[in-house]
């Protein structure tokens, strides 16, 4: 018994304040929020609050501005994911390929990591300055100096959704491509060599070579990329917040809203909200990490 202790007695110390954090910080006030959305505790008073069920739940989904917040965001998830594996995926290509200064390269595509969503998006949300004209600011302005008017566009502030959240997720984009970009190129560096040059040998072209030998090796990162952008863009509010502010049912997406909604001390919608989106990353995450340890067991 002492002997058993002694073995793993150490490492449960260790781990013990980590544990508990994590229990209270995380999942503790996780059940709390769901506990909170079951209640009728919608103002700032304070006093005893009745269970009312999955009413919150219901009236949420029976909301047409949930619901267009809702479409937004899949709207926005599908922009960011696809154009962050599209540059990122371009980016490492260019990389892979061998060029002067590569380091250099790398550095200028991870820098933007380095800087802080808030940060990003307040100058984001100068360069989308949707004036136009003689008045325009950041990106209309340099199309103008540049003679290429037809480029200048309101960005997120008219449009069709489609425009609209494409705009708001253009800075997400240039964000987080430099993240993709290392996946992908630690993903070809990884690849044998005696792969290409069995390929070569064979007489494959360099368009096949890449899309019947490198990239199916690179499936097990597409996807780790993909599920850790589609988590990334179902918890976007600050670089949203930054560059159109709370209140623009255009680009109002449920982050913004639940914030919107616990301003206003209607803690039982706001936690609703919570838990709606807690439920999507799980959509996303928990298959994700299923099928993870199942690779892993198998090897």
């Amino acid at each position: 018994m002492h002997g058993r202790i002694r073995t793993w007695g150490p490492g449960a110390l260790v781990l013990l304040p980590t544990v508990l954090l994590l229990g209270y910080f995380v999942y503790g006030l996780i059940a709390w929020s769901f506990n909170t959305s079951l209640t009728d505790r919608h103002t700032a008073r304070k006093g005893p609050a009745h269970y009312v069920g999955f009413e919150n739940y219901v009236n949420l989904f029976g909301e047409d501005r949930f619901l267009n917040s809702l479409k937004n965001l899949g709207v926005l998830t599908v922009a960011f994911i696809v154009g962050t594996l599209i540059f990122g995926l371009l980016w490492a290509l260019l990389l892979e390929k061998g060029v002067t200064g590569e380091g250099v390269f790398r550095s200028i595509f991870l820098f933007p990591m380095a800087i802080s969503m808030i940060a990003s998006g307040v100058v984001w949300g100068w360069l989308l300055n949707p004036s136009q004209g003689d008045d325009a600011r950041g990106l209309n302005r340099l199309f103008a100096i540049l003679h290429l008017n037809f480029l200048e566009n309101p960005w997120w502030t008219a449009g069709s959704r489609w425009t609209t959240m494409a705009a708001i997720a253009l800075p997400a984009v240039w964000q987080m491509s430099g993240y993709i970009m290392a996946l992908f190129l630690a993903g070809f560096r990884g690849i044998p060599p005696e792969l290409r040059e069995a390929a070569r040998v064979d007489g494959a072209s360099e368009f096949k070579l890449y899309r019947y030998v490198l990239f199916p090796q690179l499936s097990p990162i597409a996807l780790s990329a993909l599920i850790i952008l589609g988590h990334i863009s179902l918890k976007l509010f600050d670089l949203i917040y930054a560059i159109t502010g709370p209140n623009q049912f255009r680009t109002e997406v449920p982050s913004i809203y639940m914030w919107n909604t616990l301003l206003r001390s209607d803690q039982a919608k706001a936690a609703a909200i919570a838990i709606v989106l807690l439920a999507c990353v799980a959509v996303l995450v928990i298959p994700y990490l299923s099928w993870t340890a199942r690779q892993e067991a198998k090897q």
